[in-house]
């Protein structure tokens, strides 16, 4: 059975880095449902479970990077996300950044997302099209890792830093 991303994060020691594609995820979220109601505070409280893991994992020497790869003008979701994300990653001290779709054209880009441990370890995070989890998969080939590393480079130097990214853009 492949190694869960808690197991994974726990054995990291230097770098957890997130590679992200998708306009919109899974709408029954609860996160996702209180925002839409007009309770940020409530929705930001859904995530309290990852700021602290988030947080942990930081607090032991991880530096936590995230790329989001958006579309614009951005989702619904997207917008969400941007509305919990100073309050939920950026609060457990991961440094977040949006990149245009536009910005990413020239490169060669996984087609899922990705977690990326100490540049060794892939975990891709597959989902529906109608943005329902599917399953993880994990994957250490060192070519694919290569690409992989190199797409979040790549994305992350691409990338506007959260808070001087507006969704409204």
């Amino acid at each position: 059975m492949p190694e869960s991303f808690d197991e994974l994060l726990a054995k990291c020691s230097r770098t957890a880095l997130k590679l992200e594609f998708r306009d919109q995820y899974m709408s029954g979220d609860p996160g996702y449902v209180a925002w839409e109601a007009g309770d940020l505070d409530r929705a930001v409280e859904e995530y309290a479970g990852w700021t602290a893991t988030a947080r942990g994992a930081i607090e032991r020497g991880v530096q936590m990077k995230r790329a989001r790869v958006v579309s614009e003008p951005v989702s619904e979701y997207i917008t969400f996300e941007h509305a919990v994300t100073a309050r939920v990653n950026v609060a457990a001290g991961e440094q977040i950044r949006w990149v245009p779709r536009q910005r990413v054209s020239d490169l060669a880009l996984p087609g899922n997302d990705v977690w990326i441990f100490d540049d060794s370890v892939l975990q891709f995070c597959l989902f529906g099209g109608d943005g329902r989890f599917v399953a993880n998969e994990v994957n250490t080939d060192p070519d694919l890792v290569k690409l992989c590393v190199t797409a979040f480079e790549a994305a992350w130097e691409r990338g506007i830093d959260h808070d001087q990214y507006s969704v409204s853009a």
